[in-house]
Parts: C-alpha cells; sequence; structure tokens
C-alpha cells in the first residue's frame, strides 16, 4: 500500500506533539507540519480538523492541498497515543513497532506506564503540587523497565515507546536545569542533583543518548520550549 499525504498540526512547545515529530522523523515520513496557535485557534481548524480544538492531529490522504485548506477527503486522526501507532502501521518495516507479539505488548505497556506513573507526578510537581521524591518513584518505575542495555525504552531499536516518553524528558530537563516551575525555588535543581546519583545511572544514560538522537535534535527546539516554559511558569 502506497503511504498517501501526511500534514502534521501540532503546537510547537507540546510534548504531545513532539510525539508524532519523532515518529515521523524515525518513520522518515514525508510529511507537512502546521504550528497551531492554541492561543488563537483559527476557525477552521476546529471546524474542519478537529472539533475539540486540540492537537496533535494528523490529516492523511485526499488531495496533496495546503496545510491552511485541508481537504474534506482526507482522514482527520487525533491524539498522540494513536498516531504513534499510526504512524508504525503505515512504516512496517521502520521498527516503530516490533513484529513479535510479545515485544509489541511490552511496547504498549511501557507506554502506557509512561502515562499512569511518569507522567502524572512531574506535571503535579511543575505545578507545585507534588515532591520531588514522588517524581523519582515515577523515574525509578521507568528504570525498571528499560532494556538491560539502556539504549532504547524495549529491545534493541528505536520505538513508538521512545518517542512517547523522549518530549517529557527533555522536558523535565529544561525544568529542572533551569529551575523553571511553580514549585519552591531550588526544587528543580534538587531534582537534578538527585537525577545524577549512581541508582539513576541507566535512566540518565538512556536519557542522555535519545537526546542526542539525530531525531531528536531535528524536532526538538529547546530554546523554543524554554521560553514557553518560562512564560507559563513565571516567577514571582
Amino acid at each position: 500500500m502506497a503511504v498517501q499525504q501526511i500534514t502534521s498540526y501540532r503546537f510547537k512547545a507540546s510534548p504531545y506533539g513532539h510525539r508524532v515529530e519523532l515518529a515521523l522523523a524515525e518513520a522518515k515520513a514525508p510529511h507537512k507540519v502546521y504550528d497551531v496557535d492554541l492561543f488563537n485557534k483559527p476557525e477552521w481548524f476546529v471546524s474542519q480538523i478537529n472539533p475539540a480544538g486540540k492537537v496533535p492531529v494528523i490529516t492523511y490522504g485526499g488531495p496533496d492541498v495546503a496545510p491552511e485548506n485541508p481537504s474534506p477527503l482526507s482522514e482527520k486522526i487525533a491524539e498522540s497515543g494513536v498516531i504513534l501507532e499510526f504512524i508504525a502501521d503505515l512504516y512496517p518495516d521502520s521498527g516503530l513497532l516490533p513484529k513479535d507479539p510479545v515485544a509489541r505488548a511490552k511496547v504498549r505497556f511501557f507506554i502506557e506506564t509512561v502515562s499512569s506513573k511518569f507522567l502524572p507526578p512531574i506535571f503535579a510537581w511543575s505545578k507545585g503540587q507534588e515532591t520531588v521524591e514522588n517524581v523519582l518513584k515515577g523515574v525509578d518505575t521507568i528504570q525498571d523497565l528499560l532494556s538491560e542495555s539502556g539504549e532504547f525504552a524495549v529491545g534493541n531499536t528505536y520505538t513508538i515507546a521512545d518517542a512517547a516518553i523522549i518530549p517529557f524528558i527533555a522536558g523535565l530537563k529544561i525544568s529542572y536545569e533551569n529551575d523553571i516551575g511553580n514549585y519552591t525555588p531550588g526544587e528543580g535543581h534538587r531534582l537534578g542533583s538527585e537525577l545524577q546519583k549512581t541508582q539513576y545511572a541507566k535512566f540518565m544514560r538512556y536519557s542522555q543518548s535519545m537526546l542526542e538522537r539525530q531525531s531528536t535534535k531535528d524536532t526538538f527546539d529547546v530554546e523554543h520550549v524554554t521560553d514557553f516554559y518560562r512564560m507559563i511558569y513565571p516567577r514571582k
């Protein structure tokens, strides 16, 4: 089956949109990108792309048109987790989803664990509603699932499990290195210091490897995301 046109609608500072861009980059999928201003959403985006007004969304198929003029003949696919699997299905030889059913289940379990155990304490901590210690418990949970080599999330190749977590690790690094958040000043740097301890070595080795991967460098604008964090978490 020939792959048809893909247009990715994202908010540039959103880690969920970054998930999609990583998967597309790893699959080497030709596509267009349109940055949606979530603070001033175009009417056509809500009426023709996603009535929920959320990103990421991709359009697939239909005529190859400008992103601002989406075709009613294209499929509109929303939610980052759904899109990740869709891209993996479109590009089965990319390795984004293993062919072995057990390995596929492990990839999906990793992603579910990211959503249920890793992200909630990070989001709450950024708002000043959670402790560093509970963020570290989430890190422990992920570290226990990482492949023995610590090179990839699951198995010996890059999968959508890696694409699902790396945007949030990148954002967390910005937060603790720059002490940006609604937490008590200094708590970001304290988290960064804790993560340097030997007990988190595999997690940090994995994180550094993924952040240095070409697909991450090509899709993550550190300066832009840092500026956005400073805007939403201003120091009083």
